[in-house]
């Protein structure tokens, strides 16, 4: 039997943390891993432009001291994270892999380390020998060459393969109209066209075609297709915010002629603007707007008043009200923060949708800032219908573009766009919005939904991980977030629902929570293998289904690990279940701690004691 008032008093704990973790501004921005596999690509992209630029007019270009300053603080950081194994892993709580360690070890080459470093190096050597180089890294990542390509260029750049060994890119497509590029058949995924370009001019002109047709063809394609890159750069330098993507441009530029190109120069002062105090960078700037609107749904959970908070005019002014640059996106669409290099995606803006619908339930419809709020809802509704795939799921970017990883659809994005829709059902008239179209959208959602559910009942997510499980995938992250798709829907006795919910049970871990990764030993002094946000995605999703029986005692179980995470402080570590585009690891420092409030403030909002509990108008000042 649950304590009600410790259960409740644990919430309230949980609570008062995530509001605590507000920024100045009122928004929750978080904190992303520092990772060695951005640090690497950084150190190799400041290296080159440090090589190439001697001599030139260096222009805006900062200061040798301060390019050395940098190289030498990021070393220093690579050379702490490097595993028993020789290899490196994406994160600290990372496992060692093939590609980071392959870019570290390029790194250090480039930095002009590897005389210092042998020992390291031969210890590296040895791990990339076990996984076997270059067939090895192709092995991981299959038909995808979005970051096989990249790092096979950044070694050649390093003298530590040979340029015929990097497939060359085919630039000259960038310079066909963005609304083509869906049609073009492209090596790489939608977000990689700076890539595509740089990485592609990077290989013509170290080891150029030898069919003249090709040759003149890309000859003639330099200028136009360099001209993409410069129109897709964000005002921040970084495109989209991220460290790898932008150091692939920058080293690539620097290696040809353009160390001082204006591109190479924003890339290089993002470079400069984004590195950690421990010499490090993060995998990307951050995810401010996701996380605040994570944040806000979890608050609503536990039946928290919203309107106490002063995020909303900033969460709304992160919606692109233009055509972006970067992918096309018409206006409508939320990116995972308020920063330039962000893009509007289809998980970001029906997260926010939710959001915003939470903060406008129960509001006079005649007050202006809910006027605002339907104007948002109403784009951003538009926005995710227009993007729906043939298949009936939702991509991340780009309706249509392909098969490749992040750009086909997802389990966990169609799930909340579903979510999402079913949040405005009540108001798509008042929005000016036609039901008939949504109801469509959502009868082939839920079919894409019942054939992406696998065999044993679960589904996996797109953009979510386990380093620990087959595959790298992650069923308990997918599962636990299809399945509120069906509740909202009222369609939670559903048989693919029923499958899903037996599945989760099921899966369970002996220590009463779920996930895994390396043990922590717990209050009770026993090890436990299960993470904080695994655990706490099943135990809110449990708590919706209504469970009784047998798995009501494996629910009291789950909320009985949150709150013992809760008592030991716990729920504030982070487990490495993010993941990045081409296979990135990642962990973000609220994600425990949103996902905790959200389970807990699930679980307290469904007891009968529970509009009776302390009011909590203090914490929010």
């Amino acid at each position: 039997m649950l304590d009600v008032l410790q259960l409740e008093s644990h919430y309230q704990q949980a609570r008062d943390a995530l509001l605590e973790s507000r920024n100045e501004q009122g928004h929750w921005e978080g904190e992303l891993s520092a990772s060695a596999l951005s640090t690497a690509t950084a150190i190799s992209a400041l290296s080159l432009v440090r090589t190439y630029a001697q001599g030139a007019d260096r222009g805006d270009l900062p200061g040798q001291e301060i390019l050395d300053d940098l190289i030498d603080r990021g070393v220093a950081y690579l050379l702490q994270q490097q595993n028993d194994d020789g290899g490196w892993g994406d994160t600290s709580l990372s496992y060692s892999n093939i590609a980071t360690t392959m870019l570290v070890v390029s790194a250090l080459h480039l930095a002009g380390r590897a005389g210092d470093e042998t020992a390291r190096l031969q210890e590296a050597d040895e791990y990339l020998d076990r996984e076997g180089r270059i067939e090895g890294l192709r092995r991981r990542y299959g038909k995808d060459k979005t970051f096989v390509i990249p790092i096979l260029a950044n070694a050649a750049l390093a003298g530590l393969v040979d340029w015929d060994d990097v497939t060359p890119l085919p630039f000259e497509l960038a310079c066909f109209p963005q609304s083509l590029y869906r049609l073009l058949q492209m090596p790489v995924v939608s977000y990689a066209i700076p890539a595509l370009v740089a990485i592609g001019q990077a290989r013509f002109f170290h080891r150029p075609p030898r069919n003249p047709l090709a040759w003149l063809v890309r000859r003639l394609a330099i200028g136009r297709s360099r001209r993409v890159l410069g129109r897709s750069q964000p005002e921040s330098g970084g495109y989209l915010e991220a460290t790898p993507l932008t150091s692939f441009v920058v080293m690539s530029l620097a290696s040809i002629g353009q160390a001082t190109s204006d591109v190479t120069l924003r890339g290089v002062q993002f470079l400069v603007d984004s590195v950690r105090e421990d010499g490090s960078w993060p995998i990307d700037t951050n995810l401010a707007t996701w996380n605040t609107s994570l944040a806000l749904k979890a608050l609503d959970n536990g039946g928290e008043d919203l309107s106490q908070l002063d995020c909303l005019d900033w969460l709304l002014g992160c919606q692109h009200q233009g055509r972006h640059p970067f992918t096309g996106a018409s206006p409508g669409g939320w990116g995972w923060s308020d920063l330039s290099g962000a893009v509007p995606d289809c998980d970001d803006t029906p997260g926010a949708l939710l959001a915003i619908a939470a903060w406008r339930r129960g509001r006079d419809c005649g007050d202006s800032t809910c006027q605002r709020i339907d104007r948002s809802a109403a784009a951003g509704l538009q926005w995710i219908l227009s993007l729906q795939n043939r298949d009936g799921g939702w991509p991340t970017f780009c309706r249509g573009w392909g098969k490749l990883p992040f750009d086909r659809s997802g389990t966990d994005l169609s799930a909340h766009v579903l979510r999402a829709i079913r949040a405005w059902w009540n108001d798509l008239e008042r929005l000016g919005l036609n039901r008939a179209e949504f109801q469509r959208a959502v009868e082939r959602g839920f079919s894409y939904l019942e054939k992406q559910q696998q065999a044993d009942g679960s589904w996996l997510p797109l953009w979510f991980g386990n380093q620990d499980n087959p595959e790298d995938e992650n069923p308990v992250f997918g599962t636990a977030r299809v399945l509120p798709a069906y509740f909202a829907w009222d369609r939670g006795e559903d048989r693919e629902a029923q499958r899903g919910l037996d599945w989760l049970s099921g899966k369970v871990n002996p220590d009463g929570g779920w996930g895994g990764g390396p043990a922590v030993v717990n209050i009770s002094g026993q090890s436990t293998v299960s993470t904080v946000e695994e655990t706490a995605l099943a135990v809110e999703t449990l708590a919706r289904a209504g469970l009784e029986g047998n798995s009501q005692e494996i629910l009291h179980r789950g909320i009985e690990w949150l709150q013992d995470a809760v008592e030991t402080g716990r729920f504030k570590q982070s487990a490495p279940i993010g993941f990045y585009f081409a296979k990135l690891w990642y962990h973000e420092r609220l994600y425990p701690v949103i996902f905790t409030v959200a389970a807990l403030g699930q679980v307290v909002s469904e007891l009968p004691t529970g509009n009776s509990r302390v009011a909590v108008a203090e914490p929010y000042g």
